[in-house]
């Protein structure tokens, strides 16, 4: 899990790259992309909706923090696209925070106003799935160190582990 600091802003840039045994990578991308049924496996999720607003499909997502800090919200929009790449199939995920007025902030809960990510997720020739990541957040207020060490060492293998369980479960649920 390399962590990236950029000098420029002091926080964290994210690059993941991992596998999923077991979940070929139609069913994680159709996993990922499926917002009701993450509801479902992520305990994070405080909220999760999508709203059309002047024609665009924004995302809105509250995530749950650990007491004694303020959960964070995020407002984005995202696009799921299948590639040939040389006879390789890739799913890319695109999503970035986005500022909507009928998305405004709300009292208590932190607006994460600097997001990107950038997901793609290929057959690893097996069963299974290779992922890469790239995220970055800026969550705004204090966040003290135990919690981005927590996020990078425990957090985002741990979001894997339960990404491949939801998977197992995806189609039991539809």
């Amino acid at each position: 899990l390399p962590i990236l600091f950029p000098q420029q802003s002091g926080l964290y840039e994210y690059k993941i790259f991992g596998g999923l045994a077991d979940c070929p990578p139609k069913l994680c991308a159709d996993v990922y992309m499926d917002l009701d049924f993450r509801k479902q496996w992520d305990q994070y999720v405080k909220e999760l909706y999508e709203k059309t607003y002047d024609g665009e499909k924004v995302i809105y997502w509250e995530v749950k923090y650990p007491f004694p800090l303020s959960n964070r919200d995020y407002v984005y929009i995202r696009e799921c696209r299948e590639m040939d790449v040389d006879g390789r199939k890739i799913w890319v995920v695109l999503a970035q925070s986005v500022s909507v007025p009928q998305c405004p902030e709300k009292p208590g809960i932190i607006r994460v106003k600097s997001y990107k990510q950038s997901l793609a997720i290929e057959s690893d020739g097996k069963t299974g799935s290779k992922v890469y990541m790239y995220y970055f957040d800026n969550p705004g207020g204090m966040i003290p160190s135990w919690l981005v060490n927590w996020a990078a060492k425990s957090g985002v293998p741990t979001f894997l582990k339960d990404m491949q369980k939801a998977c197992h479960n995806y189609s039991k649920s539809r």
